[in-house]
């Protein structure tokens, strides 16, 4: 199997771990890759009044906008002779880029609801966004490599498949996608872990490595026709 589909979704996978864990560390609670998961903590915001509410109620429309963006966008890059999936992977490098230059240049964010803490949170925002387009047009057959709840899922459906002996057709499929769904939920745990540790003993300089793990991603993305539905 080419090093690329082995490599590049755990790369991804890693990297959403990291940048959502240390987003939400450095930004009041933000979510920056599990955008959904900020209605949570925006309602939590009101309830306990703390900041960061505009950022977290700011997070989706930011998200959907980019991903829109970003599809349309796409389809006019093979006319000026560049490639679609790694032009998609690239911007998400310069976004992260500059959102840890932001990161470092004004934070500490105390107030998750200060221009600065919004500017950066939105440009993490957007990098995220552009990664799950690239993932669900050009690797849709991979797990996602943001939201794990869904993985989490059908990798207990295929271990209980497993356990419970089923029919050789079942498992021919349930196997291969047991081990690549266990590895990216690792991946993404490992991102978190990676985060939050070097979130405690860096603070916002944590924001200088998710550039630099995505900027390898670049160079093992392989072209494919983009997906015109589903």
């Amino acid at each position: 199997m080419p090093r690329q589909i082995l490599l590049l979704p755990l790369l991804m996978s890693f990297n959403a771990g990291f940048v959502d864990t240390a987003g939400f560390l450095a930004l009041q609670g933000l979510f920056t890759a599990h955008v959904t998961g900020n209605f949570v903590t925006f309602g939590a915001a009101m309830v306990q009044g703390t900041s960061g509410g505009l950022a977290k109620l700011l997070a989706l429309p930011v998200f959907c906008l980019v991903v829109v963006s970003t599809r349309i966008f796409s389809f006019s890059l093979p006319r000026i002779g560049l490639p679609i999936f790694r032009s998609m992977l690239a911007l998400k490098v310069l976004l992260l880029a500059l959102g840890g230059a932001l990161a470092v240049h004004y934070g500490p964010f105390p107030q998750g609801d200060s221009l600065q803490a919004i500017c950066t949170g939105m440009v993490l925002v957007s990098a995220m966004a552009i990664q799950n387009a690239a993932h669900r047009i050009h690797m849709g057959t991979e797990p996602p490599s943001t939201l794990m709840t869904g993985t989490t899922t059908q990798i207990m459906i295929d271990i209980a498949d497993v356990i419970r002996g089923a029919p050789a057709p079942v498992l021919d499929l349930a196997r291969p996608r047991l081990a690549k769904m266990t590895a990216s939920v690792a991946a993404f745990a490992l991102g978190c872990a990676g985060g939050a540790v070097l979130y405690a003993s860096l603070g916002v300089w944590c924001f200088v490595v998710p550039p630099l793990i995505a900027l390898p991603a670049v160079f093992l993305a392989t072209e494919q026709a983009p997906k015109v539905a589903g």
